[in-house]
């Protein structure tokens, strides 16, 4: 089985002090599959303890319990760093973070942080986002001289926040604004956050979608220290790989796919963080690593780059 194609030298070292069951947990040397989300999701009586970004209340606490059902208990952190962290210890059974949104594109953390931890994407889900504008009830629009939000989420709303002239200011969560602004009892402020927040904090909703585009949706990927089981129906296989820093080597690497047929779904890049304006790029495409046309291509493209890594082979839903 083709699971790890890592050849990298120097590879760099972890941000978050990674655990030795998380280095385990390694595609290399043909490792076994472990059960798959969905065997956890339908285990009567079962609790899953599941990782995700932000406070109660946040859209990450709302997609937790879309992809694994009532048995989930979801665990909120502070960071997506802090999430990655939880799993790879196994503080929790898995996790969920968000990696683009239809609107506002990739986020680049996320990206960075698969690739530093030595965990599998194991399945996939897009979550409607409905934004909403909440305050402290008795207020009305012409109150609000600031508002807070996740930076996502002031990006997705900038189309309404600058019609209606006010402050905008960053904070690390949705939910977690909406949270702030009932503790501390913050009038002129408002938080762009999802209706949930607002039922759970005791906020008033001053306006609804206030998203720039109506049709907005968030991708979340799930994680965990094993890979998903092969799964009938379509599939989807992320990897993360480096090319020579030569003249045609990307795409060569993408000619490897073409030639069998697989459709190439997503190609994004980011910083190696080795040298300067090099860079590594992620590839989402159709296939799972086990069917014969990916497993001949995952091999091929060990002679055109010099770093590949399966991050996850998984149900395809998106």
């Amino acid at each position: 089985m083709v699971q790890s194609l890592e050849h990298e030298q120097n590879r760099p070292p972890l941000e978050e002090p990674a655990t030795p069951a998380a280095r385990t947990a390694s595609v290399a040397g043909g490792r076994q599959e472990g059960p798959a989300t969905t065997d956890a999701r339908g285990s009567e009586g079962l609790t899953i303890r599941v990782a995700f970004q932000g406070e109660r209340g946040a859209f990450g606490d709302e997609a937790v319990r879309a992809y694994f059902g009532p048995a989930s208990e979801p665990q909120p952190y502070r960071s997506f760093a802090d999430v990655f962290h939880a799993v790879a210890a196994g503080a929790v059974d898995y996790g969920l973070v968000p990696v683009e949104n239809s609107q506002a594109g990739s986020i680049n953390e996320v990206y960075d942080l698969l690739r530093q931890y030595d965990l599998f994407v194991i399945g996939e889900i897009s979550l409607p986002v409905n934004h909403c504008l909440l305050c402290l009830p008795g207020q009305q629009l012409s109150d609000i001289k600031r508002v807070i939000s996740h930076p996502q989420a002031l990006a997705q709303s900038d189309a309404f926040l600058r019609e209606l002239g006010v402050e905008v200011v960053a904070s690390y969560d949705t939910a977690g604004s909406a949270k702030m602004i009932r503790e501390q009892n913050l009038r002129g402020v408002a938080a762009v956050a999802g209706a949930a927040a607002a039922e759970l904090y005791g906020l008033q909703i001053l306006a609804e979608g206030i998203q720039t585009i109506k049709d907005n949706h968030t991708r979340f990927i799930a994680l965990g220290r094993d890979p998903a089981s092969r799964r009938e129906g379509p599939a989807k296989t992320m990897i993360v790989m480096a090319t020579p820093h030569q003249p045609g080597a990307l795409y060569r690497c993408l000619g490897v796919l073409a030639e069998r047929g697989i459709n190439l779904l997503k190609l994004e890049s980011r910083p190696s963080r080795q040298r300067v304006w090099e860079y590594v790029f992620y590839l989402d495409f159709e296939g799972h690593r086990d069917d014969p046309a990916v497993r001949s291509a995952l091999a091929d493209l060990a002679q055109y780059t010099t770093f590949c890594k399966v991050l996850g082979s998984f149900p395809r839903r998106i």
